[in-house]
């Protein structure tokens, strides 16, 4: 029970009021008025709550799937002690599914003249920035017959990121690229590659790469060695268009592709390339340029935070004239798009000439597993007729594919869980052909 002044000297009236008209032989007035005054000396006894004071610390941001701490410091300037319950409210989005009812109330013990410190432990369910909304402090009286409430606003922001869940794959990708940039070095040179080093020739070694000056003053048959190129470009565009809100299993295509973009930054990077990042559906959404080597991944992971699917066609026109704008030179453009017939062959088809006469592209798209699952059904005319509207769609998207890759682009078309390691295995390839 939470009662006001106001309240408060309504009910001491009443108490009065009650006390003077129920015959007293009864009892009755004096044990209500009784009643009523303790509720009144309860509540003139309960510390305030409107001078209160509040400040917050901890953390601002955190991957989605972990764990933020929150600290919020309750400073009680009155010398009454304050003995009562606190609620931090955050938005649903901030708690795990049933959990903001008992993760957000506290008990509070706080003597006059004091403060405390209150821990909230939030566990987001989506990527993007969460509020903080009202801090809302119950003071009860040394009875507990009633007390005074008053909410704050005690403003706090934490940053949920993409999970990255694709990390795990780092480690053995960088070890490949160690091996191709450095302990074995390519024979035959390519676009992206320079010169290493020369060695003695073995037998098998393709004889186009013998240096027959270097042999000459050698005495021996030399044999040029090349290395893929450092500093090469490399621009992930995400289309974040109508295609990219289909759900496979649990969570959007876009999520799929975001994580697939953070392990192919994280892997050219360590390659020494520069990578930029845009991000457009009808308009630009996110752009990332220019960030150092230290400072790329973070800028991609908090660009990356906020980003939604919008529900409309991405205009293609625009997405690709954003991209040369921001590639002048020679680089690999990753484009994370669907592979859906209609939009590719009205949209992006028509523009890719202005992108391969350059560029190298790759198209990555994100394949719904529940496909295959479908067009194995077979027994009832339901489960039939879904493996041929699987299969039909299964088709399709060979059928795109393979039109893109008459045009120069290289496409990969994997499920959720494969779609980064084989972006960054096909980046890799790239390398190691001097493709870059």
């Amino acid at each position: 029970m939470a009662l006001t002044g106001r309240t408060a000297l309504l009910a001491a009236l009443g108490a009065l009021v009650v006390g003077l008209l129920l015959p007293s032989w009864t009892g009755i007035g004096l044990v209500t008025g009784a009643v009523l005054i303790a509720v009144v000396v309860d509540l003139v006894l309960a510390a305030p709550v409107r001078s209160l004071r509040f400040g917050r610390g901890g953390d601002t941001t955190v991957r989605l799937g972990e764990p933020a701490t929150v600290e919020l410091t309750v400073t009680n300037p009155s010398g009454r002690p304050l003995r009562g319950l606190l609620r931090d409210a955050w938005a649903p989005s901030a708690w795990r599914p049933g959990t903001a009812e008992t993760a957000s109330r506290h008990t509070l013990a706080l003597p006059g003249g004091e403060r405390r410190k209150i821990t909230t432990v939030l566990a987001p369910t989506r990527r993007g920035d969460h509020h903080a909304h009202r801090v809302t402090v119950r003071s009860l009286g040394p009875l507990g017959l009633a007390g005074r409430q008053g909410s704050h606003l005690v403003p706090w922001t934490v940053r949920a990121l993409p999970p990255f869940a694709s990390r795990k794959h780092l480690p053995s990708r960088l070890a490949r690229l160690r091996e191709l940039d450095g302990r074995t070095s390519v024979l035959t040179r390519g676009q992206g590659t320079e010169f290493d080093s020369l060695r003695e020739y073995l037998p098998g070694d393709d004889v186009r790469s013998i240096d027959w000056r270097a042999s000459a003053r050698r005495h021996t048959v030399a044999i040029r060695t090349w290395r893929p190129e450092r500093d090469r470009h490399i621009l992930v565009v995400l289309d974040t268009g109508r295609t990219s809100a289909g759900r496979v299993g649990d969570a959007p295509r876009l999520d799929a592709a975001l994580d697939a973009a953070l392990l192919l930054t994280a892997l050219a990077t360590r390659a020494g390339d520069r990578v930029d990042l845009l991000a457009h559906d009808s308009r630009k959404r996110v752009t990332v340029a220019g960030s150092s080597a230290h400072e790329v991944l973070p800028a991609f992971t908090n660009a990356m935070a906020g980003l939604e699917p919008a529900l409309h066609e991405t205009d293609m026109r625009s997405l690709v004239a954003t991209a040369l704008k921001l590639a002048p030179q020679r680089s690999l453009i990753v484009l994370l798009t669907g592979l859906d017939a209609a939009p590719v062959e009205d949209g992006l088809r028509p523009l890719l000439p202005m992108l391969t006469k350059r560029h190298e592209v790759v198209l990555a798209s994100v394949a719904d597993p529940q496909l295959d699952a479908l067009a194995a059904g077979r027994g009832t005319l339901e489960a039939v007729y879904g493996a041929a509207a699987a299969e039909q769609t299964r088709a399709d998207r060979r059928a795109t594919a393979e039109r893109l890759s008459r045009h120069g682009v290289t496409v990969l078309d994997a499920p959720p869980a494969r779609i980064a390691p084989a972006l960054a295995d096909t980046y890799l390839a790239l390398k190691a052909a001097g493709r870059l």
